[in-house]
């Protein structure tokens, strides 16, 4: 096995008195996907979110354990939150880009951020992101109109091309196709892999097809509990445990 990237040890999260996360422990290996499957509310997009501590949003969420990324505890109270978020892209159900430009929506971070020093570089940056999204081609003439105004699938690779401008080292995806048609689904399955020649990719899905085709490991969760985590195939075609075969099946859902 690889080294592993992010590292989850008895990670906990409760959302007041109820515990959302039980005990998990998660090795997600650097530049490859991994699949977050299992039935709704099963805590696999609470384990998503605590990567980059989106769920610090919510007052009553608290997390207890270790999670580590690159060896840096992602809980130390020393760590700055923006910069992790920064480092950590997080792409959503619901594309949401910014009511602003093509341009300004992958801009946005980069300016932020202070990672441009002239108006080239920014274009030149933007031009990349965009590139790296599959998206160059269909925008390159019309960057000034507003990011809303393109189709769905093409508002989700926006999404995409903002988050990778600022060069993350993860990029978490919430269920990133649920709202997309098929023919955009299969063009951001195509980016994502694509993408993970760079980055690191965590994935909450439904779609256990859907994690089959893109992710290189797959993570099962059960009512707050990791049930099984391993290559892909193997959960896939050969899993260890029953709970695991029983959803695959359509048993439990």
């Amino acid at each position: 096995m690889e080294q592993s990237f992010i590292e989850a040890r008895g990670a906990n999260v409760h959302y007041g008195e109820k515990q959302a996360l039980f005990d998990i422990n998660l090795d997600i290996e650097e530049k490859r996907v991994t699949a977050l499957i299992g039935p709704s509310g099963c805590g696999k997009s609470t384990f998503l979110r605590a990567i980059n501590r989106m769920n610090d949003l919510i007052p009553i969420c608290r997390f207890d354990g270790s999670l580590q990324i690159a060896g840096q505890e992602v809980y130390d109270p020393a760590v700055d939150v923006v910069a992790l978020r920064a480092q950590v892209g997080m792409v959503f159900q619901k594309p949401n880009p910014f009511p602003k430009s093509i341009f300004e929506n992958v801009a946005y971070g980069l300016k932020i951020h202070g990672m441009t020093s002239s108006k080239t570089e920014m274009a030149d940056r933007v031009e990349w992101s965009l590139k790296s999204a599959g998206l160059w081609d269909e925008v390159a003439d019309r960057l000034e109109q507003p990011g809303n105004s393109l189709s769905g699938g093409q508002q989700q690779r926006l999404c995409i091309a903002r988050t990778v401008a600022v060069e993350p080292k993860v990029i978490l995806m919430d269920e990133p196709c649920s709202a997309l048609d098929p023919i955009a689904t299969a063009k951001v399955e195509d980016l994502i892999d694509s993408l993970r020649k760079d980055f690191t990719i965590v994935i909450v899905t439904h779609s256990m097809q859907q994690a089959a085709r893109i992710s290189q490991r797959t993570a099962f969760f059960h009512l707050g509990k990791l049930i099984e985590v391993g290559d892909t195939s193997d959960v896939f075609t050969n899993p260890r445990e029953e709970q695991t075969q029983n959803y695959i099946t359509g048993r439990i859902g």
